[in-house]
């Protein structure tokens, strides 16, 4: 009989898959902040820091790599001031976007640094462009960066942190084109410029600058950042898509039918498309491809189940 035999070389590759595109996005949306990843230090729930061990567990096992926070469209009405501090004392504030539910704001600055450093995930802070201010978020990222002396660091070593946090990921802004304040693609990209030029690197951290991109196939939302844009002051943009039929048609996401089922796929399936169609006209820009595409969000979004709050959006999801 003929022996066969095989060789394989471990170390040949075809490719390298970023880890990041494994990424995770959170929101203070319906239970997603509160009650599923943070409980409180007096929850009966077992917590590390008022983040619940089951989910620290749960996403180090899966080897989470990065996380987005605070949003999505509450982003873009956050003010981080009112999430750091003494609990007690933090400013209270009505979620608008989801839900008309009060936000004590005690899931903050801090505790997402924390969740991240017990997840073992890279944290990605998303800017309030949409009602905040260039000097917010210039402030925002020297509170949590740098190592200088200075009332921000002061202030953040009075809160508990010592030492100054990485920070590589950093979205300027979300969804400009809707509830990110409704911005023509021509007035982000100027608002964006601005912004950016006052998100400094401090102590030795070096930030990955991140445009608001398009909506789904909102190619010329792309033309205009590449247009206006580049590698000196942007490092990716953020495309955004889900899939569902046209607002507010919205499909049960349990109450389904062979065909359902498929053209769900199919929509899924037409992220191909996107990420291709973005991408050409990212290249012809920046042919040495030195601008990023990131997708921020995505999924499958359905009808709201019925009995629950409305402005949670809440969904069975199904296979």
């Amino acid at each position: 009989m003929k022996k066969i035999s095989m060789v394989i070389n471990a170390d040949d590759r075809l490719g390298h898959i970023s880890p990041e595109i494994y990424g995770h996005f959170s929101e203070h949306l319906g239970r997603c902040i509160y009650n599923g990843i943070y409980v409180g230090e007096n929850s009966p729930i077992p917590n590390t820091d008022g983040i619940r061990n089951d989910i620290i567990e749960a996403l180090r096992n899966i080897k989470a790599p990065v996380f987005r926070w605070p949003g999505g469209c509450f982003a873009e009405e956050y003010h981080w001031q009112d999430g750091i501090g003494e609990k007690s004392l933090r400013r209270k504030i009505v979620n608008t976007n989801w839900g008309g539910v009060t936000e004590d704001n005690s899931f903050g600055t801090h505790e997402f640094m924390r969740f991240c450093e017990l997840v073992g995930c890279k944290p990605y802070i998303n800017g309030n462009v949409g009602s905040g201010s260039v000097r917010e978020l210039s402030e925002w990222i020297e509170y949590m960066t740098s190592d200088a002396e200075s009332p921000l660091t002061e202030q953040r070593k009075k809160n508990g942190r010592a030492e100054p946090w990485k920070l590589e990921y950093l979205g300027i802004g979300n969804e400009n084109w809707g509830c990110g304040g409704n911005m023509r693609p021509e007035y982000y990209a100027d608002v964006y410029k601005r912004y950016q030029t006052f998100c400094r690197n401090y102590s030795g951290n070096k930030l990955y600058r991140i445009a608001c991109g398009s909506s789904s196939a909102d190619y010329n939302w792309t033309e205009v950042m590449m247009k206006n844009l580049d590698s000196n002051n942007v490092d990716a943009i953020d495309l955004h898509y889900y899939t569902m039929p046209v607002w507010p048609e919205m499909e049960s996401a349990t109450d389904f039918d062979d065909e359902l089922y498929y053209k769900t796929i199919a929509a899924a399936n037409f992220s191909d498309e996107l990420i291709t169609r973005h991408s050409e006209i990212m290249n012809r820009y920046d042919p040495e491809k030195k601008i990023g595409l990131v997708i921020g969000e995505w999924g499958c979004w359905h009808k709201v189940e019925e009995g629950t709050n409305p402005g949670f959006l809440y969904q069975q999801n199904t296979m």
